[in-house]
């Protein structure tokens, strides 16, 4: 099943989990840190420049936002964690909220971990794909900003991160993206048409994994 992203529209924003949508349909979140290029992503994702804001300071995202695919399915864009210039009670805060989102949240789907892919797989990315691992929830990691490199140095880090993930194969996969040159968007696409559609063939392959 084919969604169309550029058809998404902002919902909500939410500070704490009450101020959410119900907590049914599908939603499919985008996290990591605060230079990552979530907000590029997400727009480049729908077709739209100013869906999610972005900015030159990291961290701007402060509070969960919403965007609608459908009465059924969201994109979900999370605070930002990592170099964002705020009094550590806030950052705490941004890190309550966002544990509580990808524990207590019944509609996630799944989540896509963004990593700059001149620097990927830093500590707190590693308590991430550690987590969602335990958690069995399905992570898709963008190495982002994939125009940066040439073909091979990119395609050599792809191989790496690839290497270091095999332990969460095939439960959290990873492609190449760049929001400006549009790398790697036809991928990111047919993995979430396969979340937001209900595809069960991953969970049929994790399955098969777990009896060997």
């Amino acid at each position: 099943m084919k969604i169309n992203y550029h058809k998404a529209s902002f919902l909500t924003s939410a500070a704490k989990l009450s101020q959410l949508p119900p907590d049914r349909g599908v939603e499919v979140a985008f996290a990591g840190r605060s230079n990552a290029g979530k907000s590029s992503a997400i727009n480049t994702l729908t077709h739209q420049k100013n869906l999610a804001k972005t900015s030159k300071t990291p961290g701007r995202t402060q509070l969960i936002n919403l965007f609608e695919l459908d009465e059924n399915r969201r994109l979900v864009d999370l605070p930002g964690y990592g170099y964002a210039k705020v009094p550590l009670a806030v950052k705490e805060r941004w890190q309550v909220t966002l544990g509580q989102y990808l524990e207590e949240r019944a509609c996630l789907r799944g989540l896509v971990l963004l990593m700059d892919i001149r620097h990927p797989l830093k500590e707190f990315d590693q308590d991430m794909l550690a987590w969602a691992y335990q958690s069995q929830l399905r992570t898709h990691i963008l190495l982002t900003k994939a125009d940066k490199l040439n073909a091979n140095p990119r395609n050599n880090c792809l191989q790496q991160v690839k290497k270091q993930l095999l332990p969460y194969h095939p439960l959290i996969t990873v492609q190449l993206f760049s929001s400006l040159d549009k790398i790697g968007l036809d991928e990111l696409r047919k993995t979430l048409d396969q979340w937001m559609s209900g595809d069960l063939t991953l969970e049929n392959d994790i399955n098969e994994t777990d009896e060997l």
